[in-house]
């Protein structure tokens, strides 16, 4: 087989690799850079990544390509890395390696000494020269042996114990350290062909690297099928097109958000010239699923559902937008789930009088869990026991049983399509009434000076529950028009689902995986002296959303103004 020059004028080789559990060593087969095995390429253009070969490094035996060997406790701590990103999946397991990028480096090398005490050996993606006691690792791979390692210094002893660590994306409180196994991780070496792509397709990634969907869904899913994958170091709905044309790319991997991004860009020449054929993802709403079709051309769209830690996954094969998967007797077999009532105001499923929870019925919106089985397992969190125990519910339908609590409220329709409604966490009770934060935001920017739209409750004194808040985005060019937002909202949507509050802003504040952060909102609240933003109250007085000032702010607080 042959080899490229990689990073640094180093020769790199592919070989062959052994999946554990899956069978012998084969050839990945990738055609958009011409060498055989899974390709990474940036785009554009700066790095050129092969992950396939085995190397062992001189003085750190144990370096194999995938699975990561035995221990391998890797914290990635660069955005985009695919320099990091090979790191992960080829660590040895003799200590704790995090392989920092050399332009992080220089936030490392204060705390170098309390690392060395703790035992933690730096090594870094760059040829150095660095101080005592860090590893420059270019050195090591320009010295690496292109011989395999022997299987037994790879091989985990049980493919559930932990092979790495991904950090949850912390929308709801801190991140959490999800377990993830040998196992799990192998299993994603089939994502991709899952859902129909193949060694021939090119595939576009641009979600971080430190996430599931993005290292084992994405760089792991493409090595299980030996496709090309173009990595983009900072999404552009701009360049994506201009992207998918200059790599031949057939693949989309995305989250929700960014489709949203593609459709609120101004229309250009050329934008069905493409040899886009599949979006693979999750998080798509049926709005802007419909809106990027209609724009877009014929593109296969797969909606999936799973989370780091979870043990429960679904897939919409079928296009139905809005769905995130399909429930039957045979995918229950592989995938077990069930969807059971849930009280908002509690915070917890809803138990019978002998203490087992109540199956929801059709159309019904309930909290989505899976059982706990030695076929299904739950690794849980790095950290203290109760971070794992709060994911639990025991005494489900049996005495002794166990399940896992996703926090996700699930809908499933007569058709048996599942859909999601909101999380436990945002959704609130207003009026004696549930609300989906999801389907308010929804309604909001269906209307045309709205571009983006993230809902969430805020407490009033004087009032139970949670009234509803919006954070909006305006479309360039538009201003806010009260009286129209207002009849609006009153067509659209249930009294008491009618956000009381808006907050306008330039833009809306996203994590690293382009999930919404409400908790921060909510904790601002609406008051006009701790928020920069412009403000407005629903008046059913005058039937308009109006400009939220200290005067009108005092009112609510003193129950002079009806809310």
């Amino acid at each position: 087989m042959g080899g490229w020059e990689g990073t640094g004028g180093s020769r790199v080789v592919p070989g062959p690799l052994w999946v554990t559990g899956l069978g012998a060593p084969g050839a990945m087969g990738g055609t958009h850079t011409g060498p055989s095995s899974c390709a990474m390429c940036w785009s554009p253009p700066k790095l050129a990544l092969l992950l396939s070969p085995t190397w062992a490094l001189p003085g750190h035996p144990g370096w194999g390509c995938y699975p990561q060997a035995r221990v391998g406790r890797v914290p990635i701590p660069t955005p985009r890395s695919g320099g990091a990103m090979g790191c992960a999946l080829d660590l040895p397991h003799t200590s704790l390696y995090p392989p920092f990028t050399p332009d992080l480096f220089a936030a490392v090398e204060p705390i170098l000494p309390s690392l060395q005490e703790d035992d933690i050996v730096v090594w870094v993606l760059g040829a150095g020269p660095y101080p005592p006691g860090v590893v420059a690792l270019q050195e090591l791979l320009d010295a690496a042996s292109e011989e395999l390692e022997p299987e037994d210094v790879w091989q985990p002893e049980d493919m559930n114990d932990t092979c790495l660590y991904i950090f949850t994306s912390g929308t709801t409180g801190l991140p959490k350290a999800a377990r993830v196994s040998h196992l799990k991780s192998i299993m994603c070496l089939s994502f991709y062909e899952l859902v129909g792509a193949s060694s021939r397709d090119v595939v576009y990634l641009a979600l971080p690297l430190y996430h599931m969907a993005g290292s084992l869904l994405g760089i792991v899913g493409c090595i299980g099928i030996g496709a090309t994958c173009v990595l983009k170091e900072k999404f552009s709905a701009s360049q994506f097109w201009d992207d998918c044309r200059a790599e031949g790319v057939t693949v989309f991997q995305y989250i929700g958000e960014l489709c949203r991004y593609l459709v609120n860009q101004p229309q250009r020449p050329g934008e069905r010239e493409h040899g886009l054929r599949l979006a693979v993802g999750s998080g798509l709403r049926p709005d802007v699923w419909r809106s990027f079709l209609q724009r877009f051309g014929a593109i296969r769209i797969v909606e999936t559902y799973g989370m780091t830690e979870g043990n429960v996954t679904l897939f919409n094969y079928t296009g139905t937008p809005g769905a995130v998967g399909r429930s039957s007797f045979i995918y229950k077999l592989f995938s077990p789930f069930e969807i059971v009532r849930y009280d908002v105001t509690e915070g917890a499923p809803v138990r019978d009088a002998a203490g087992r929870c109540i199956r929801v019925g059709t159309g019904e919106t309930g909290l989505l869990i899976a059982p706990v089985t030695p076929r299904t397992p739950f690794l849980g969190y790095a950290g203290s026991r109760e971070l794992s125990e709060q994911k639990l519910l025991r005494g489900v339908f049996a005495e002794g049983d166990t399940y896992f609590s996703t926090g996700d409220l699930m809908e499933q329709d007569a058709a048996q399509f599942v859909r999601f409604r909101d999380r436990t966490g945002d959704t609130y009770r207003w009026k004696g009434e549930n609300v989906a934060t999801t389907e308010v935001a929804e309604a909001l920017v269906a209307h045309e000076s709205l571009q983006e739209a993230t809902v969430y409750g805020v407490t009033v004194p004087g009032h139970e529950g949670r009234a509803g808040m919006a954070a909006l985005v305006l479309r360039p060019g538009c201003r806010l028009d009260g009286p129209a937002l207002y009849r609006h909202v009153e067509q659209l949507l249930p009294p008491y689902a009618w956000p009381r509050f808006l907050r306008l802003q330039e833009r809306l504040a996203m994590t690293e995986t382009f999930k919404q952060q409400k908790v921060r909102l909510a904790q601002e609240g609406f008051d006009p002296a701790r928020v920069p933003d412009p403000l407005f109250l629903l008046d059913e007085t005058t039937k308009a959303y109006v400009p939220l000032g200290p005067a009108l702010w005092e009112g609510v607080l003193e129950g002079r103004l009806r809310i």
